[in-house]
């Protein structure tokens, strides 16, 4: 069995034919679908590239993780994440949980400090409901432009996120995206790279966080989490060792160098599955 523990309906020219045929050719039984919320002053006009209709809510409305999980029902993990600062905003998810049966808060990505006292409400909400919570972290690089933005930063750095996760020890987080996995290492290239190549060094800022925090699991999506376990093949296979438990397996995308990445570091069938799918499922079971 294999879990896909972060993905987006309409995402990349995917519409839901072919992001089942997608599923189905790399062997995917099941995917996380996640929204993406937020203000439309808050996300780059570039990403309309990879979204037909943004509209008022964001790029990713949950209205289009339903659309999906109510055509193949037994093919989706529905998530949601409303924009905390909303004063609706655990309401909505509540609703969201009790009516479309949602499972995970995600993706969470805004121009907001992780520990910003609203969103901290949300996180205890999400604890108390078993909700895991999916962040996603950006420092800011600089682009080039002047406008709209010019960058854009997601959920401020990793020490707010930190103080998330310890506030909040019954809520379980992913960390995700490149402001998280370039803190797998202890260089000084977190806010300089968005994608640091080189070996791993020693000290880096999340394996500290695993060990400290119960409540802290690894999303591998993206570019990000491919780059960070790939730049080190043998750290990683430690780190995959050390961390069985708490590392997702994940896309954020539609190729399957995820799993070719995985398959290539010798790990024992036994870690495999549980990265694959049961973590996952212990998370929304």
């Amino acid at each position: 069995m294999i879990i896909d523990a972060h993905n987006h309906p309409d995402w990349h020219g995917h519409d839901l034919g072919k992001f089942l045929k997608n599923m189905d050719d790399f062997h995917i039984d099941k995917t996380w679908l996640l929204s993406w919320e937020c203000p439309q002053d808050e996300y780059d006009p570039r990403t309309i590239k990879h979204i037909p209709e943004a509209g008022p809510k964001g790029p990713i409305p949950f209205s289009r993780c339903l659309s999906y999980g109510e055509r193949a029902p037994e093919r989706f993990i529905l998530g949601f994440a409303p924009d905390p600062r909303r004063p609706e905003a655990i309401d909505m998810l509540k609703a969201a949980v009790s009516i479309y049966g949602v499972k995970v808060c995600g993706e969470l990505k805004l121009r907001m400090m992780l520990d910003n006292p609203d969103a901290i409400r949300l996180y205890r909400y999400c604890g108390e409901a078993g909700l895991p919570v999916t962040v996603h972290i950006d420092y800011e690089f600089d682009t080039g432009l002047t406008y709209p933005r010019p960058n854009y930063w997601y959920g401020g750095d990793i020490e707010a996120f930190e103080r998330a996760v310890k506030a909040c020890p019954e809520t379980i987080f992913l960390g995700h995206a490149p402001g998280f996995w370039a803190h797998i290492s202890g260089d000084d290239k977190f806010d300089k790279e968005p994608y640091p190549t080189g070996k791993v060094e020693p000290g880096g800022k999340i394996i500290d966080m695993l060990r400290k925090y119960p409540n802290l699991y690894c999303d591998m999506s993206a570019g990000s989490g491919r780059n960070a376990l790939s730049r080190d093949p043998e750290f990683a296979k430690n780190f995959l060792l050390e961390f069985q438990d708490r590392v997702l397996y994940a896309r954020d995308n539609f190729d399957n160098r995820h799993q070719e990445l995985l398959n290539s570091l010798g790990l024992p069938e036994s870690v495999l599955e549980k990265i694959y799918w049961k973590n996952a499922m212990k998370l929304v079971s």
